[in-house]
């Protein structure tokens, strides 16, 4: 008997779903610890991190495993971590300083971390405005060179977390350690498919 998904993006959008009702269910039953807010803060963030990299290692996967159909499911992963990133945003806005905006912005001048995650944010919002198949083609060459900037977004979103931390940092490294990887991959390919050009192009005669 074959078992066959029959909308499996649908599917995947449900699943992605899931860490969000997890969080739900922690609150409404009271297990986010002694530090609800932090916790929240910590939940949202790390997902947003985690999609990040979902996003990013989708085009290392592809090169070494020759399915495009990988491809699809990039831009949602990308929307997610946008996603789970503005709800890190909101929790801090509303839920954490009641929309108090003289003290949210004392609190963004006095603590250097927020301006990482300020930097992360607004990276991955242009990256996810910009996301639809017509605002790519109307940008032409600029979208690829404005959607590389997630490896920035990413590295500072990292920065954001490590600083706030305290205590247990190994998480933020862990992070650190697989963006570096994903981009040491992508340079790697670069510079082979590079010097693949170099090797096609006839030398002249001297």
């Amino acid at each position: 008997m074959n078992f066959q998904i029959k909308n499996p993006k649908l599917v995947a959008l449900a699943v992605c779903l899931i860490p969000l009702l997890l969080l739900f269910v922690d609150i409404a039953f009271d297990n986010l610890g002694s530090n609800p807010i932090q916790a929240l803060h910590i939940r949202l963030g790390d997902w947003s991190l985690r999609f990040l990299c979902v996003t990013l290692a989708i085009t290392p996967l592809q090169t070494m495993t020759k399915w495009r159909g990988m491809t699809d499911y990039r831009q949602m992963f990308g929307l997610y971590a946008f996603f789970y990133a503005t709800l890190h945003l909101l929790t801090y806005l509303a839920v954490d300083n009641n929309l108090e905006w003289s003290i949210i912005g004392t609190d963004i001048i006095e603590s250097p971390y927020i301006w990482f995650g300020v930097m992360a944010y607004l990276i991955v919002f242009s990256l996810a405005i910009t996301s639809p198949k017509w605002v790519m083609k109307r940008m032409g060459k600029s979208w690829k060179k404005l959607h590389r900037l997630i490896y920035i977004g990413s590295l500072a979103g990292i920065i954001h977390y490590f600083w706030q931390l305290k205590g247990n940092l190994a998480e933020p490294l862990l992070y650190l350690i697989i963006i570096l990887f994903l981009l040491g991959f992508r340079i790697l390919v670069w510079l082979t498919k590079r010097q693949l050009h170099k090797m096609m192009i006839p030398k002249g005669h001297e």
